[in-house]
């Protein structure tokens, strides 16, 4: 019964959003987006300025109306399910978000390429296959898949033992952190503060970027590198919206978006400057050298294939063919 209202509610989603989106030919259609990340924050910025390059030259054609941000509108893990159905129409989210949808996306972290080179390779038409099969939707882009991740600490660490520390994860390095012995904690990333304050939490992982956008450069002392993955951040429009749109429409959201997976040299210069900002602020590096460093990078992502492959035998092993050098 619940499968049927959950299809009947994707049926009239898609009955309206077709009925929209088609007459882009005759008037200007309407999309309404959605960002898992708070408004202005470093992994909503990027998608902001798609929103309003789009707006820009889809003057007449088709128009985003962004709706905001972060636990604001709704709950950021309920966003895939939320563009799956249509109640948005364009989401912008990590595929970490969504993988009770597409248990596949879990696989975008570990890539050994950025977008553009996913779609040369064949890689993303594969991805967007099960994105249209899984969950209804278009992969139309990503973002920040040039920023990599970090694990950032309030207690030194002398070699890769985690033993004893408590990790704040999400499911993008819970494998990562388990097998070098970390605990591991689970939390919305509004509640990182105050568990690295009140010692909850020693530690968490996230990219180099957005450490001091969200405050928590006053309770962190360490980033270990080198660093890992990638924070890839996918943005996904409903299927049914996408196939009712004119050639027009399709054709200024593929500029936009090529012009924000163009920000990758932009994003790289990012690091640089975040790493400097993070030093000025007090957080120190603990660095992994040599074939210590060359270890802590093979853990992680002998880590990550494994466990991927483990949950998706099926497309596990097709998946790291495509994504791997």
């Amino acid at each position: 019964m619940q499968r049927f209202v959950k299809n009947l509610v994707r049926s009239a989603a898609a009955i309206a959003l077709a009925a929209s989106a088609t007459m882009a030919s005759a008037e200007e259609a309407r999309l309404s987006a959605v960002s898992a990340f708070a408004n202005g924050t470093t992994f909503t910025r990027n998608f902001e300025r798609f929103i309003e390059k789009l707006n820009e030259i889809g003057t007449g054609v088709v128009q985003i109306d962004y709706r905001g941000g972060g636990g604001a509108v709704m709950n950021p893990f309920e966003l895939g399910n939320a563009v799956s159905t249509g109640v948005v129409q364009i989401a912008n989210l990590p595929g970490a978000f969504y993988t009770k949808l597409m248990p596949e996306a879990d696989a975008f972290k570990l890539s050994a390429f950025t977008i553009a080179e996913e779609r040369a390779n064949g890689a993303w038409e594969y991805t967007n296959r099960l994105h249209n099969e899984r969950m209804n939707a278009w992969h139309l882009a990503r973002q920040k898949d040039c920023v990599p991740f970090h694990l950032y600490l309030n207690k030194p660490l002398d070699g890769r033992d985690l033993n004893g520390l408590n990790i704040r994860v999400t499911p993008i390095y819970r494998a990562f952190f388990a097998s070098m012995g970390a605990a591991m904690i689970r939390t919305k990333p509004g509640d990182v503060y105050t568990a690295l304050e009140r010692g909850t939490v020693d530690g968490y992982g996230w990219p180099t970027q957005g450490v001091l956008d969200l405050g928590w450069h006053e309770v962190t002392k360490y980033r270990v590198d080198p660093a890992f993955y990638r924070a890839s951040v996918e943005v996904l429009i409903n299927l049914d919206a996408w196939n009712g749109l004119s050639d027009a429409a399709k054709e200024a959201l593929q500029s936009a978006a090529g012009f924000m997976e163009g920000l990758c040299e932009e994003d790289r210069a990012l690091n640089a400057e975040e790493i400097q900002r993070q030093s000025d602020a007090g957080i120190e590096t603990i660095t992994f050298d040599g074939a210590e460093g060359e270890a802590w990078l093979r853990d992680a992502y002998e880590t990550g294939w494994a466990e991927f492959i483990e949950n998706n035998p099926e497309e596990g092993p097709k998946l790291r063919e495509l994504l791997s050098e």
